[in-house]
């Protein structure tokens, strides 16, 4: 079984991305910090219930990486956008083996953070980029429990796809989150929140 864990806002530019995410739902991102093994960064979001949100870009200041970065970033390009939904799972050999096509795992570090992801030697994930990416994380306390409280909670994640019938049958009964809506349409993601401000949008 996979439950979301968190959304990524993909950026050129990560300051960029930052400022976009705060105009669009009024608070600022906390300090997220450098992914070696990919040569990214990120800013965060906590949102209410365990969930937050990631900016993440290519970091210009980090040496090229060995592999295709993951969540498709060399090939990002454009306003900062919703890329790619995150979800977790305590056994992601067994997600692996559910889901064939979400990649090899890697295992990865953040400061005190540890966690193993599944991600393609490509970087693009099935259902060009709207199938979700799995993760497990390897310690005690959840990055979400250490940002400050927002108020904002996600209220819906649609994923468009042409072939939403069967990513839907992919996901069903692996994917229980009534959150996340599965809807035929040119690729693309969009969240809906609930803010102290009123009812916001990211795509």
């Amino acid at each position: 079984m996979i439950e979301l864990d968190h959304v990524a806002i993909a950026a050129t530019d990560l300051n960029e991305g930052a400022a976009w995410v705060r105009r669009a739902l009024g608070v600022p991102t906390a300090p997220g910090g450098q992914h070696a093994h990919f040569g990214t960064h990120n800013r965060l979001l906590g949102l209410d219930d365990g969930l937050y949100l990631e900016v993440i870009a290519i970091d210009p200041a980090a040496p090229a990486p060995g592999q295709a970065r993951w969540f498709d970033l060399d090939r990002f390009s454009g306003p900062p956008r919703i890329g790619t939904w995150i979800c977790r799972t305590g056994d992601l050999q067994g997600a692996q083996a559910a889901l064939p096509g979400i990649g090899a795992q890697v295992s990865l570090a953040r400061g005190d953070l540890r966690w193993r992801m599944a991600v393609p030697d490509s970087g693009v994930l099935p259902f060009d980029n709207c199938h979700p990416a799995v993760m497990q994380w390897d310690c005690a306390r959840h990055p979400a429990a250490s940002l400050p409280a927002t108020g904002i909670t996600l209220r819906r994640l649609i994923v468009r796809h042409p072939d939403a019938h069967d990513l839907q049958t992919r996901l069903a009964g692996v994917l229980v989150d009534d959150r996340v809506v599965i809807e035929a349409g040119p690729p693309g993601l969009r969240a809906e929140f609930d803010t102290p401000d009123g009812q916001r949008v990211l795509e």
